[in-house]
């Protein structure tokens, strides 16, 4: 969800400006998938390379991520939504936040309509370098790891491949997003800030998606 910052700085507004902003463009996007009927989506909300950033800014967004949890996680209930969260949970993250994000997907553990999975404190190197831990700690001999192997060992095993992936703000790389379920899906990189995207902008890039041919590595059937 890239480009809050510039987007409040543009304005002459501090950054955190910009993620209050987003608060509403994050629920646009939510909204527009259950209209949609998007059954999984997952949001990058804090990365572990985010920590670098000023401490005032790594508290507020800390803050706000327990506030909108709380100010929310009742609605995103009563519509179907269950809530999950990938990424480490370490020394850093406040042990009151851990709790908060174990409340949510307690509350919301028996949705289905929609899996909102949150990304925080993740990296998609981190993932395959626990997963990697895990599997060694377990003693499985190594000739008998597989690709299947290692994805039971991801942060969530039960999350699918994203088909989509949509990065915002004219950003274009992938910055440690998922990197090994990424491996096939589509990306589509737009200028718009993360403020401005709505729903809207969500089912532009649905559209988009839905005209491309997806091989795999294969060719297609007319070829």
């Amino acid at each position: 969800m890239d480009g809050n910052g510039r987007w409040a700085q543009a304005r002459n507004l501090p950054r955190t400006e910009g993620h209050k902003a987003g608060e509403h463009s994050l629920f646009e996007v939510v909204d527009g998938c259950l209209e949609a009927g998007v059954e999984w989506l997952t949001v990058y909300a804090f990365s572990t390379e985010n920590w670098r950033r000023p401490k005032d800014e790594v508290r507020f967004l800390i803050n706000f991520n327990e506030e909108i949890l709380l100010r929310r996680r009742d609605e995103l209930n009563e519509r179907g939504v269950r809530i999950r969260f990938i990424g480490r949970r370490d020394w850093r993250v406040p042990k009151r936040l851990i709790k908060r994000m174990d409340e949510a997907s307690e509350l919301t553990r028996h949705n289905r309509k929609l899996t909102f999975t949150i990304a925080f404190n993740y990296g998609g190197r981190a993932e395959i370098v626990d997963a990697v831990r895990e599997i060694a700690a377990s003693g499985v001999n190594p000739k008998k790891i597989t690709e299947k192997t290692i994805a039971k060992h991801l942060y969530d095993a039960e999350m699918p491949d994203p088909d989509l992936v949509i990065r915002t703000s004219g950003e274009f790389r992938i910055s440690n997003f998922l990197l090994w379920q990424l491996a096939y899906s589509e990306l589509i990189f737009t200028d718009t800030p993360w403020p401005e995207f709505q729903r809207e902008q969500l089912f532009a890039a649905i559209g988009d998606y839905q005209e491309r041919e997806r091989r795999f590595g294969g060719v297609d059937s007319g070829s």
